[in-house]
């Protein structure tokens, strides 16, 4: 599965460029948004800037990833762990 995520640019140097993820700062190549300024938001995806998007973009996947997150602790939490049996059967 793969997963792109939203970032903020903070930084750009040509075609690098440095962008905030809640705080981490990782760095990108901007190949595929030539355009894109400090300040823009940018869908990352290995390393690269893949599209620019605007703020209420950029919230709304957060929101969902989020959601998506809590569901699935909530789900791992109301499933118990399958164990092996004594003969390496599942119960």
């Amino acid at each position: 599965m793969c997963l792109a995520v939203p970032a903020q640019l903070v930084e750009k140097h040509g075609q690098c460029g440095v962008v905030d993820l809640h705080g981490n700062r990782l760095p990108i190549n901007t190949v595929m948004t030539p355009d894109a300024l400090p300040g823009d938001w940018l869908l990352i995806h290995a390393g690269f800037s893949i599209e620019q998007l605007d703020p209420q973009q950029a919230t709304e996947t957060w929101s969902l990833i989020h959601d998506l997150r809590d569901a699935d602790v909530q789900s791992a939490q109301l499933e118990p762990p399958s164990r092996p049996a004594a003969d390496g059967s599942k119960q």
